[in-house]
């Protein structure tokens, strides 16, 4: 792997470059939050050795979205989401675009949970509010707004390149001493031995395949991998006139990319095994996404290609980070916002490997790992 032209020397934010060490760790998972977690942690002086079975960023990181944003109702995603995009930020690496998200006439189940929402939002002094629908569609004029019954808008918000972001970080990391091994796959056992050599510790952050690989080392995780879709336009004027949007009555979120829109969720809630899955999105959504389009922006826009990945979901909703077992830590169950709290995530995760403290929302064990649950779509309002 070559090395970026960017400053690969500059500070990430809140990594502390003083904290020295010698510990030996592997990290498993090229996507966001193994490239990052290495990064952080090469640059505390570990020994980082990166292992990704196929291409950095060739999962889920790669396909995701990129729409970020702190409008968390719970105090600790929303701190961790601010704290990601202020590290998003100083990389250079976001582009500032409010996000709303709203419910359309006849929904008031969804209404009232945004309406409640936002007012927990405000309590964690998260910069959110109601938007009168008028207001909405003369900041915005691409979006049809007038069957909406409430809409609410967040402003410490953008839209972030996340496969490039990823390859960039990893090339960081390398800069920093890390190692990356691609096209490589590993087993874990119990003891933390990856492929049979020891570490001072492990990180798993290998997205639908984190709970296959801890289950190989009889540590299981209360985590099901699910399938998502998405679905690119053809190359529309409207990009430019369109916010990033969740539409919680329609199931769809939607967002401009490159002067195109993405559509985006098509969740199938049942658990798929990450190493047997469609990859190709399914004929109805496609043909969804092309009415939604229309209902939403008032005109009909053809497809340019679509694809499906991968999110995983836990009982709570909740992502487990944070030590599994001795010297076996790994991050999962992001319910579809993991790039979005990555940046936050993959610090505290370094700091945990290196003996400091993780978050306890986010600790694993709170699961015994053998739990069943219902998969629950990440971006209701009302998951009820």
């Amino acid at each position: 792997m070559t090395t970026d032209t960017n400053d690969p020397e500059a500070e990430t934010p809140g990594t502390d470059t003083d904290t020295n060490t010698d510990a030996t760790v592997a990290v498993v998972g090229g996507g966001a939050v193994g490239t990052l977690t290495a990064l952080s942690l090469a640059r505390r002086d570990a020994d980082v050795t990166l292992f990704e079975a196929g291409e950095i960023a060739g999962g889920a990181s790669g396909g995701a979205a990129g729409i970020c944003y702190d409008a968390f109702a719970d105090p600790v995603d929303a701190g961790m989401a601010a704290e990601a995009i202020s590290i998003l930020r100083d990389r250079d690496a976001i582009a500032d675009l409010p996000y709303v998200w709203f419910a359309r006439e006849g929904d008031e189940r969804n209404a009232e949970a945004i309406r409640e929402a936002v007012s927990r939002m405000q309590d964690n002094d998260r910069a959110v509010a109601i938007i009168d629908p008028s207001e909405l569609g003369a900041r915005w004029p691409g979006l049809r707004t007038d069957d909406l019954a409430v809409a609410a808008i967040a402003r410490n918000a953008g839209v972030v390149d996340t496969a490039a972001f990823t390859r960039e970080t990893a090339q960081f990391a390398v800069s920093a001493g890390a190692e990356i091994r691609t096209g490589t796959r590993v087993q874990l056992d119990g003891d933390g031995r990856v492929d049979g050599d020891a570490y001072d510790a492990v990180v798993v952050a290998a997205g639908a395949h984190t709970g296959r690989l801890l289950d190989g080392a009889d540590l299981p995780l209360a985590v099901e991998a699910y399938r998502v879709q998405a679905y690119l336009s053809e190359p529309t004027p409207l990009s430019d006139r369109l916010p990033a949007l969740y539409d919680a009555t329609e199931g769809y979120y939607a967002r401009p990319s490159d002067r195109q829109v993405l559509v985006g969720d098509g969740t199938v809630p049942e658990p798929r095994d990450p190493t047997d899955w469609k990859r190709s999105a399914d004929g109805w959504f496609r043909g969804d996404c092309a009415t939604y389009l229309e209902t939403a922006v008032g005109e009909p826009l053809g497809e340019r290609r679509s694809w499906a990945g991968l999110c995983t979901a836990t009982p709570d909703g909740g992502p487990l980070v944070g030590e599994r077992a001795p010297g076996i830590y790994v991050a999962t169950g992001f319910q579809g916002h993991g790039f979005t709290r990555a940046p936050a995530v993959a610090e505290r995760l370094a700091e945990q490997v290196l003996g400091g403290d993780g978050v306890d929302a986010y600790d694993p064990t709170r699961f015994d790992g053998d739990e069943s649950f219902e998969i629950v779509e990440g971006m209701s309002p009302d998951p009820e």
